[in-house]
């Protein structure tokens, strides 16, 4: 028997898509499965982190892992992300998974979800830092793991994201269009 977690459902969609950071920012609150948010778009904003921005158009949509976060790792996410200078807390209803279902496709239902976004730098079509294209890596490797669609990640997330070969090869041509 699961004893539910006390906290707010938190929709994680950049680096902390990945589990291991998760773990360490927010180590009592638990990864608890795959989110959806329609009628938004995913970009890596001006400071070279992601960023989520509302659209209104059904078809634009960020996927996410989905975390059950107590309050004192709340506090502490808050930090990290720069709460109130760098992002702000919405709740956001979010399309919900709950970890080992079959496929993220299968969303079962919509709740209220933390989400933190960036409203004061909403350009788009700017090149990640170089520390966060390991992170963000990471991330995309446990998202597909969890269910996260692969057409999102190769339509959304790698237009920024390089994979970590492709780094490595030095085959960064496709950021020539994206600004610092």
């Amino acid at each position: 028997m699961t004893v539910p977690v006390a906290g707010k459902a938190y929709f994680g969609y950049g680096s902390n898509l990945w589990r291991e950071q998760m773990a360490l920012r927010c180590p009592a609150s638990p990864f608890v499965g795959v989110g959806r948010l329609r009628g938004y778009r995913w970009f890596i904003n001006r400071r070279g982190y992601a960023n989520i921005k509302e659209t209104g158009v059904d078809t634009d949509e960020v996927w996410g892992l989905v975390y059950q976060l107590v309050p004192a790792d709340e506090a502490r996410l808050d930090k990290n992300e720069g709460v109130p200078h760098a992002y702000r807390k919405r709740m956001i209803p979010v399309e919900f998974s709950a970890a080992n279902q079959t496929t993220a496709e299968t969303v079962t239902t919509s709740r209220d979800m933390l989400v933190y976004i960036d409203s004061k730098r909403t350009s788009e079509n700017h090149r990640p830092k170089d520390e966060y294209v390991h992170r963000l890596n990471s991330g995309i490797d446990d998202a597909l793991y969890e269910g996260v669609p692969p057409s999102y990640v190769d339509h959304v997330l790698r237009k920024y994201i390089p994979t970590e070969e492709d780094v490595e090869a030095g085959l960064m041509g496709f950021m020539e269009g994206l600004s610092d």
